[in-house]
């Protein structure tokens, strides 16, 4: 996936396609990469938006869930954005939902979350990955999917690079801890704005059963499982993801 990486300021992102902005939020080890298949897809019809969230440059004190919001609710203040959808994967799903919460006057017609942490994640483990341990990390990238070829060695050696990095891996791992803190229980119930939520049933990062939580939580929210398929759907089973995504959209578009 070649997209230019435009530059606003200190703001890194893509942007493809005409229409109502969907701003896509990659997760802790994420990538733009991640996204491929929905920016593929969905330019056709929306404004499809990638923020480059600064996961490694922020100072120690804004490495954190709420540091990231307060990143995205600048970005989308400079592009703009207004009538937007906010999507987001794993962490991306949390920092949507705390910027959300922040900024409830933010114009925004919908938000989805897929995999998202908040409630409950099964992170690195216990163990943090001795540095230069390349089976290791290559079994924990394969857990995240239901079938462990979509871990590619490319893939493996981005992880490998990143905890190789002491002060990347510093970064990592004050923001999986601000994460498993910053637990949303409670506030979910002030996110009005409809919600779709789709799940793999096979995650075990955020299992099928956090998904039902966050259902249970969100007001007008919508849960839709996809089977065989792990913590990262819209890489996984693309074709799938966007058929649900898009269903969702279009049902908005006609209620309105």
């Amino acid at each position: 996936m070649d997209y230019e990486i435009k530059t606003q300021g200190k703001f890194k992102f893509v942007e493809e396609g005409e229409g109502e902005p969907l701003v896509l939020l990659h997760g802790l080890f994420g990538a733009l990469s991640n996204f491929s298949g929905v920016v593929e897809y969905f330019r056709q019809y929306n404004k499809v938006v990638i923020p480059m969230l600064p996961l490694y440059d922020l100072n120690i004190l804004d490495t954190s869930v709420g540091g990231l919001a307060k990143y995205v609710h600048k970005f989308i203040e400079a592009r703009g954005y207004k009538n937007f959808h906010l999507l987001g994967n794993s962490l991306g799903g949390h920092v949507a939902l705390v910027y959300l919460l922040k900024h409830p006057e933010a114009v925004i017609k919908s938000l989805i979350l897929t995999g998202s942490s908040g409630l409950f994640e099964n992170g690195m483990g216990e163990t943090y990955p001795k540095r230069g341990d390349y089976e290791y990390i290559r079994k924990k990238a394969e857990l995240t999917f239901y079938d462990p070829k979509i871990a590619t060695k490319e893939l493996v050696d981005e992880m490998f690079e990143i905890v190789n990095n002491r002060l990347k891996v510093i970064k990592i791992i004050t923001l999986a801890k601000s994460a498993i803190r910053h637990n949303l229980g409670e506030e979910l119930k002030e996110i009005k704005v409809p919600t779709l939520l789709i799940w793999g049933n096979n995650d075990t990062v955020t299992p099928p059963m956090v998904g039902e939580e966050f259902q249970k939580l969100i007001p007008n929210s919508e849960l839709k499982f996809i089977d065989k398929c792990g913590h990262a759907p819209m890489m996984e089973v693309p074709d799938e993801f966007n058929v649900i995504l898009h269903a969702f959209l279009e049902k908005l578009k006609n209620n309105n």
